[in-house]
């Protein structure tokens, strides 16, 4: 069985998590990196981190190195990204993965000259009820799909120096919670949305605070999503047919659903996966990426997902700073 190095870039609490995951798994951390030295040591206490490196361009050069993680604010994903790949290193990075499409597009045909896996940290895209229930749906469970709600409700204490808020680190909501949504809808949409309206309410610092953004392909699917940093939503996922409806609470990191039939109203439980595991099962998908040289699995909606929300972006009128450069 074949076991890969992990460095970790960041290191703030979801580091933390994706540490202590690959713990529980592999039992170490090849190499951790940040820009503070006291948090990189810190950091090297609470885990069991073999190396400390002083900077990323140490991590990776660094041979031993097989896969990075990127776990930075979203406006440093993509130059991080790229160096690991030019350094001929497999990438998962934290959602968003970019903050736009044109980014992700560069970046994806990078790792595909490279015959590298680049992968989102997207836990949706991994958990096994949402890999069952994608094929449950695909077989005919709720019958023809005809319309997907999703929301996605936070309340985040307002800090405008905070990452959320603040537009030269790519806050707001769209990019922070919007990329489950959107996931959750596009995975069970049988084409990209070709149609899209939506409006939006602004933070004083230029960030979107919360949006409705209502979705239509060429199949005539519909979804619509709801999104907020300031009023605090049951995290719920409705996905409608003509033969039936699956519903799916706290679905980031869902392990339950429930179906229920449109004829007779029996519900049915389901249950796969734990929600507790949901970096292991991202863990254990970048592996198999790895080993079966699957690109296109690695990046299996993501990028609709990103061309989704840059289009959303696109009809706000709003842009980041460094996309105005």
């Amino acid at each position: 069985m074949t076991t890969y190095n992990w460095g970790i870039i960041g290191t703030g609490w979801i580091a933390g998590e994706m540490a202590q995951t690959l713990t529980d798994e592999k039992g170490e951390i090849y190499g951790v990196t940040t820009r503070r030295t006291e948090e990189l040591e810190q950091f090297a206490k609470q885990y069991p981190v073999k190396h400390q490196f002083a900077s990323v361009a140490d991590l990776l050069a660094d041979e031993a190195v097989d896969i990075v993680y990127v776990a930075t604010p979203h406006h440093l994903h993509a130059k991080l990204i790229r160096q690991a790949l030019e350094a001929g290193k497999h990438v998962v990075s934290e959602k968003a993965i970019t903050i736009n499409s044109d980014e992700l597009t560069s970046l994806a045909a990078l790792a595909r000259q490279k015959n590298l896996i680049l992968m989102e940290a997207m836990t949706v895209l991994h958990m096994p009820i949402w890999q069952y229930l994608k094929k449950s749906v695909d077989d005919g469970l709720v019958g023809n799909v005809k319309m997907i709600q999703i929301n996605f409700g936070s309340h985040k204490a307002y800090d405008v120096t905070n990452r959320f808020f603040n537009p030269e680190l790519a806050g707001g909501a769209l990019l922070d919670i919007g990329g489950y949504a959107l996931s959750v809808a596009r995975l069970f949409m049988k084409s990209q949305p070709n149609q899209l309206l939506t409006t939006v309410n602004y933070f004083e610092t230029g960030v979107d605070e919360e949006s409705v953004i209502v979705l239509k392909n060429k199949e005539g699917e519909m979804a619509s999503i709801t999104l907020t940093m300031q009023a605090k939503q049951p995290k719920r996922a409705l996905i409608s047919g003509d033969k039936g409806y699956i519903e799916v609470y706290d679905y980031p990191r869902g392990d339950k659903a429930v179906f229920v039939e449109t004829a007779t109203g029996q519900k049915t439980e389901i249950a796969k996966g734990s929600s507790a595991k949901a970096l292991a099962y991202e863990v254990a998908d970048v592996k198999r990426f790895i080993d079966n040289q699957d690109l296109d699995g690695a990046l299996a909606y993501t990028i609709d997902v990103m061309n989704l929300m840059t289009a959303v972006r696109k009809e706000w009128g709003f842009y980041y700073p460094s996309e105005k450069e």
